[in-house]
Formats: C-alpha cells, structure tokens, sequence
C-alpha cells in the first residue's frame, strides 16, 4: 500500500509538506500542492479514514434521513434525482453518505443513536415525518444538518419554491381557457400550506372565486388516493374542468379514474401533475406539470451542509431565546440572549444576556462582537 512516505520520497519534500497537501492546508505553494496530489494519484494512494478521523475528529460520513410511508424507496423518482444529487456533490467533497434507520445490530435505535453509532458528521432529512419524536429528538441534538422542504427555527434548510410553482400551474391552465380548477394536495406539510397558499392568492388574482369542494385532501406519491379524491369531484353537480394533483406519479390514479369515467383528456378535462418527473413526459397525451430542479435541491443541501461542517467552533455564534434554540445555544462559541429570553436559555453556560428582544438585542450582539474583534 502506498503511504505518504513514499510520495514525500517521491516528490523530495517532507511527510509534513505531503500530509499539508493532501489535507488541503493552505501554508504550502500550490505548484508543490499540484506535484504532490499528481504523484499521490499517480502512486494509487488511498486516504486511510480510519487514520483521517482520529485526525481531523470526522469520519466524513453523512446521514441521509429518508423514509417514505409508501416504501417506494428509491423508486420514488423525485426524491431519488435529489439524493443522487446530494450523493454526488457529497462524494466530490471526499464524503461517505449511510441511510438512518431504526435497526443496527438487530438492535432497535433512535435516528440519534444511529448517527452516534456510525459516528456521523452530519445529517440531511430528506423525507420523513417532521413532527414525529426522534426526528425532533435529531434536530435538537445539536448535530449539525439541513432539512429539505422543511424549516425549523435554529436550522438550515433547503426548499423548492412551492409558491411560484403552484403560481405557474395555475395561471397556465387558467391561460388554457379553465376557469372551474381543483386541487389535490399532498398532507398538511410545509410544502403542502405554501401549495395551497399559492393556490388560493392565484385564483383571487386571476378573479375567480375558489370553491370549497374543488379542494381534496389527498397524499403524496399515492395513485390509489387521488383516484378516489379525482372519482369525488367528477361525482360533483358541477365538475371541475381541469384537476391539479400533488405530484406526477399521483396523477396516475386521476388518469386511470378519469379514463374509467369515458371522458378523454384533454378534450373533456385537464389535470396537471407536480414535480416534472421523466414518467411524466412519457404518458400519452404527455402529463402538464412543473419541474422541480432535483439536482440543484440535492446539490445546495450537500453544499450547506458540507459548509456546516468547515465552520470553526471560534467563529460560531447565535442568539436564541426559546427551549428549542438551546441546543445550538450550547455549541455556540459565544451564547447570546435577549433579557426576555425564557430562564433555561438565560442559563445555558457562558451566555450573554443582551437587552430585550424589542430594545435592540441584536445590534447590542453586534456591538459586543465589533469589540471583541
């Protein structure tokens, strides 16, 4: 195995200079950078991680949290484009990526413990219940991650734009000639709330009035659910003319139900799908729908968290004033709290109460900072 004895030899500087190089230390020249990382590769040499962790205190391994109640799994196509994307920004990065479940060892474990176990640096929540407890449990441990269409108050996150996609179909369908559109929504997320909070300001902007029974309560990624929802509003005294579905993989079942019913798309009604997946483009008529970037989703939220990662300790601080804001409170360099802060917070060790949120805490933070530095 070549080791970085033999690159040092091979390129007449020391171990330290290889080990610098290879690291990414920036007191080296780069044309000495370039000859060693040239030689390193050219030699086959093969960073130990056992050996990089006890080094640098990282495993460079990332948690991907991903559970879909459907057990689709990776077919699901959307979130498959996102992890793929996640995945490959990450690996360019020198990063690993294990999928969080709740069995190590056929022992039954928290997402916490799992990421312990495997001695983690980070995590990205991709798909899951974002209320259930361990995933709160995860979020407010302190270990460093981002969520993807999901925010928490003290926590990075990476989301599509829900509001102009909703927006986009909306108006398109309405410049199409509609004018009775229904909606089938996904679960009550946060992307489901922006939806149909897009939903309701386009239809008042474009003058027409949102009827109650054109909005269905349906599920993500679930054909068999938007059948029945879909079966419901051509049930109506007045059916809608062109139906909105949650995603393209749910518009299969208003499709089959709408074909079921003898009426023809588009010539008897219109439906539009969501997300832009590549199944989408292959039905006959091709399905309406919006696009989402998967890989520019996937790729900015390995990049912030990757970022996350590469920040100093020394240089991290914050301000919170809640129970949920502890955990970051604790990992700050300095802690920082407005004197209304509730008393846990104003007790976290080494904080700094500030005054009152409404009395300019936040530019006393800065003023406090400009004098340390």
């Amino acid at each position: 195995m070549v080791s970085m004895k033999d690159i040092a030899k091979a390129c007449g500087v020391s171990v330290a200079t290889v080990s610098k190089a290879l690291s990414g230390q920036p007191d080296i020249g780069e044309q000495t950078r370039e000859l060693i990382c040239k030689t390193a590769e050219s030699l086959g040499y093969m960073t130990n991680s056992a050996a990089r962790a006890l080094k640098t205190n990282r495993t460079y391994n990332l948690g991907v949290l991903f559970v879909d109640e459907r057990h689709s799994g990776l077919a699901h196509e959307y979130f498959s484009a996102v992890l793929e994307s996640f995945k490959a920004e990450a690996e360019a990065h020198g990063y690993d990526i294990t999928f969080l479940n709740h069995n190590v060892g056929g022992k039954p474990t928290t997402y916490l413990q799992h990421c312990r176990y495997r001695g983690l640096d980070g995590v990205v929540i991709a798909c899951v219940d974002f209320n259930h407890p361990q995933v709160q449990e995860l979020v407010d441990s302190g270990l460093p991650l981002v969520t993807i269409d999901h925010v928490f108050n003290n926590r990075l996150a990476v989301t599509s734009d829900n509001l102009c996609g909703t927006e986009a179909l909306v108006r398109h369908v309405y410049e199409a000639g509609h004018r009775h559109i229904a909606f089938i929504h996904g679960e009550d997320t946060a992307v489901t709330q922006n939806r149909l909070t897009s939903y309701y300001r386009a239809l008042e902007a474009l003058g027409l009035e949102a009827e109650p029974d054109y909005v269905r309560a349906g599920r993500y990624h679930d054909p068999e659910c938007c059948a029945r929802e879909t079966a419901a509003l051509l049930a109506l005294p007045q059916p809608p003319t062109c139906i909105l579905f949650p995603d393209d993989f749910s518009a299969i079942g208003g499709l089959n139900t709408i074909a079921a019913a003898g009426l023809r798309v588009p010539d008897d009604i219109s439906v539009a799908g969501y997300d832009g997946i590549y199944l989408s483009q292959t039905m006959s008529p091709r399905l309406t729908t919006y696009r989402q970037d998967t890989a520019a989703l996937g790729r900015t939220a390995a990049a912030r968290l990757i970022e996350l990662l590469h920040i100093a300790p020394e240089n991290f601080y914050c301000i919170g004033d809640h129970a949920n804001d502890i955990p970051m409170l604790r990992l700050a360099h300095i802690p920082f709290a407005p004197a209304n802060a509730i008393a846990p917070v104003r007790q976290v060790p080494g904080i700094r109460v500030l005054p009152d949120c409404r009395e300019n805490a936040l530019a006393e933070m800065i003023r406090q900072l400009g004098e340390l530095y």
